[in-house]
């Protein structure tokens, strides 16, 4: 439908319906044939007051008074105290007249179209708006305005652009003007969410694993961290051996050797690794004892050594395991000591000193007699020091570092005379050192 006015009020018509002015008072039409001739009757009358009286039927071809003109066809017609004459169905467009002097007047902004009727001019299809090359224009009923692009605001007769990063909450992160519009932008380590407008953690672990090793996502970033023996290269992201055995000295007893990831230690030749860390001695008189049957096998720190089994030497005798007697009834005995014990021992290079090493005691003791102790031999450099301990004993201390492998003998001797001095006799402990090539 559509909506015409007149003098106090409007009508609802269909859009094909037009509009025939008339100043005069309607007159009957003339009947154009006799088939049609009640039909005739009933499609017209005259009115003479101001009321209007409508009938309904078909209409023959005939000319209103005043300029007016009805079109044949099956129609609705009404006349109105206004004089207007309304068809309901469209005209013959080729019937209308085109007499300009019954053109009708329509109001500004409207134009009469081909069937006479007056419909809107539209200013923006025509071009005869005013409206600047920054603004739209928007045509109306009658007339038309100018308004500005979705995304600018009139400031005086300009449009400018409206910054909607200015008006909050547009972006979750970062918000990007642009003419008339604007976008969002996440920060480096989040990307946009389907809505265009929240920004969502990229698990870089899942999406582009750039670590060598191991990765942690965080929220905005990630974090690379390398297994155990390795530590992050200068870009982060890479894994590089720690060699263990430069970072310290202290982590191998004896040799540290560096593998990837990890660190081994190795012992030198006669110990082996315990606790992965340490030396220790092993003892080859128990696994690989290649000393002869007459021959005694005596462990040291690093190695063994073969020593006879039968030590003695003209004129002593073996009386018992490594005791050497000198008999009373050989003479040459009457100048040498009573009896050699022959004892070993074994210490590491480099020991600490002072440090006690070896106790000497007398077996026997013999009434009314003094004990003296002395080194005989073998403390040429003066590496040892016998201090006595007791009337019956001393303690041989080392005095002086020793480095090996080395191999020292030491005679230890026990003086003992009676208080007349009618009773003298000695006895020697030859104490053999075996020091070892390590400090442990």
């Amino acid at each position: 439908m559509k909506c015409v006015n007149h003098y106090g009020g409007y009508l609802c018509l269909p859009k094909t319906a037009q509009i025939i002015v008339n100043n005069e008072q309607p007159q009957q039409e003339t009947p154009a044939a006799e088939g049609v001739g009640a039909a005739t009757n009933a499609a017209v009358t005259s009115s003479t007051g101001t009321g209007g009286v409508a009938a309904s039927g078909m209409a023959a071809s005939g000319a209103v008074p005043g300029g007016g003109f009805v079109a044949s066809a099956a129609a609705e017609v009404q006349t109105g105290r206004n004089n207007f004459v309304i068809r309901r169905n469209p005209a013959d467009p080729q019937r209308i007249p085109s007499n300009p002097s019954h053109r009708i007047q329509c109001a500004t902004g409207y134009e009469q179209s081909e069937h006479n009727v007056c419909q809107d001019i539209d200013e923006c299809t025509a071009g005869t708006h005013n409206c600047r090359a920054d603004q739209v224009c928007i045509n109306l009923r009658g007339s038309f305005t100018c308004q500005c692009p979705p995304g600018y605001q009139k400031r005086g007769e300009q449009c400018v652009d409206i910054d909607e990063c200015t008006i909050p909450p547009y972006c979750h992160q970062r918000c990007v003007n642009t003419p008339g519009s604007f976008y969002c932008q996440c920060s480096p380590g989040f990307q946009l969410a389907a809505n265009n407008y929240t920004c969502v953690d990229i698990n870089e672990c899942d999406a582009s694993n750039q670590c060598a090793q191991q990765c942690y996502n965080i929220l905005g970033s990630f974090i690379c961290q390398c297994n155990q023996g390795y530590e992050l290269s200068s870009d982060r992201l890479n894994c590089e051996d720690i060699d263990e055995c430069r970072t310290s000295s202290y982590l191998c007893q004896y040799q540290c050797v560096n593998e990837p990831g990890k660190f081994s230690c190795m012992c030198p030749q006669g110990y082996q690794v315990v606790r992965s860390r340490t030396c220790q001695d092993i003892n080859e008189c128990e696994t690989t004892n290649e000393c002869r049957e007459d021959e005694m096998c005596w462990n040291y720190h690093g190695g063994f050594r073969c020593y006879p089994r039968n030590p003695c030497q003209d004129p002593y005798v073996l009386t018992s395991e490594n005791r050497c007697v000198c008999p009373v009834s050989n003479a040459l005995c009457r100048e040498l000591p009573q009896s050699i014990v022959h004892k070993y021992m074994s210490i590491r290079s480099d020991r600490s000193v002072p440090s006690d090493i070896f106790q000497i005691q007398a077996t026997t003791i013999y009434p009314n007699t003094i004990n003296t102790f002395r080194i005989k031999s073998g403390n040429e450099n003066r590496e040892f020091y016998l201090r006595q301990t007791s009337p019956v004993s001393a303690m041989l201390v080392l005095v002086k570092s020793l480095s090996g492998p080395r191999e020292y003998i030491v005679d230890l001797e026990m003086l003992t005379v009676n208080s007349m001095g009618t009773f003298r006799t000695s006895s020697v402990l030859r104490l053999t050192i075996i020091v070892g090539p390590f400090s442990f």
